[in-house]
C-alpha cells in the first residue's frame, strides 16, 4: 500500500509523517506537492499540520482551493482514505470535505500541550485498532483548533456517528477542564459520512515511537494499514 504526504508552502509536519510512515510501519510513501492533482497511485493520502500559506485569510483556506485538496473527493469516492492532522483538518473543512471550521482557540493563546482522547467510535479505517471508550494521548501544537459547527450539523455528526475522538481526561472523563481549545461538545477529530476522509487536531505523527514518550498514535496508523491491507487495496485503479 501506498502512502502521499502532501507539502504546501508552510507546511512542516510533513517529514515526521513521511518518517513515521517509511520508518516505523515500513510502507511506501512520497511527498506530494499541493499542485499536482494526480493521486492515482496512492492508497492513502495525509495532510499534514503547518501554517499552509502562512494562514493567510484562515488557517487552511488557501490550501483549501489547492489542485491536490480538489482532487481529494474524487479520490476518496475510488476507495483512498484520507487522513488530516492539525492543518490538515483546518484544510478538510475549508474544503468543505469535513463539516464545520476551526476557530481561533478560545484562550486566544497558542496551545502545545500534551492531551487525552476519549475514542467515540472505533469502527473507522482509521481507528479500527481502538476499543469505544479507550482513552490515547496526543500532543497538540495549534492557535486555531476549536471546532465549530451549527446545531444541525452537530445533530447530523452524532446521528451517524462522525465523532471519533473528545478532548478528555487522563481517566476518560469530557470535561470543560479537559478542553484546550474551547471546541464544541470537546470534539477533537471527525469523520465524512463515507467513513474515508478522518480530520484531527492532535498529532498522531508525534505519538508513534518510545523516544518520544507515548505511542497511542501508532494505533491509528496501525489502524490505517489494517484496513489498507484487508482490502488489498481500496482504489478501483
Amino acid at each position: 500500500m501506498k502512502f502521499g504526504v502532501v507539502v504546501f508552502p508552510g507546511t512542516w509536519s510533513d517529514c515526521d509523517f513521511h518518517y513515521v510512515i517509511s520508518e516505523l510501519l515500513r510502507q511506501p510513501v512520497e511527498y506530494v506537492w499541493h499542485r499536482s492533482p494526480d493521486l492515482s497511485e496512492f492508497d492513502c493520502m495525509i495532510l499534514p499540520g503547518g501554517f499552509s500559506y502562512g494562514d493567510y485569510l484562515r488557517a487552511g483556506a488557501i490550501a483549501g482551493r489547492s489542485p491536490v485538496v480538489e482532487a481529494l473527493p474524487d479520490f476518496a469516492a475510488r476507495g483512498g482514505l484520507v487522513l488530516g492532522s492539525c492543518n490538515g483538518f483546518q484544510i478538510l473543512c475549508e474544503a468543505g470535505i469535513l463539516p464545520g471550521a476551526l476557530m481561533k482557540n478560545e484562550c486566544l493563546q497558542y496551545r502545545c500541550q500534551s492531551t487525552h482522547l476519549l475514542v467515540e467510535n472505533a469502527e473507522t479505517p482509521f481507528t479500527r485498532g481502538t476499543r469505544p471508550g479507550q482513552v490515547l494521548k496526543m500532543p497538540i501544537s495549534h492557535g486555531e483548533g476549536k471546532y465549530y459547527c451549527d446545531r444541525q450539523t452537530l445533530r447530523t455528526l452524532k446521528e451517524r456517528n462522525q465523532i471519533v475522538f473528545r478532548y478528555c481526561t487522563e481517566s476518560g472523563d469530557v470535561t470543560g477542564e479537559a478542553n484546550p481549545n474551547g471546541s464544541l461538545e470537546n470534539i477533537a477529530g471527525i469523520i465524512n459520512d463515507e467513513g474515508t476522509v478522518l480530520g484531527l487536531m492532535p498529532h498522531p505523527e508525534r505519538a508513534a515511537e518510545g523516544a518520544m514518550g507515548v505511542t497511542d498514535g501508532l494505533l491509528i496508523f496501525h489502524s490505517l494499514l489494517g484496513g489498507l491491507v484487508e482490502a488489498g487495496s481500496f482504489l478501483k485503479r
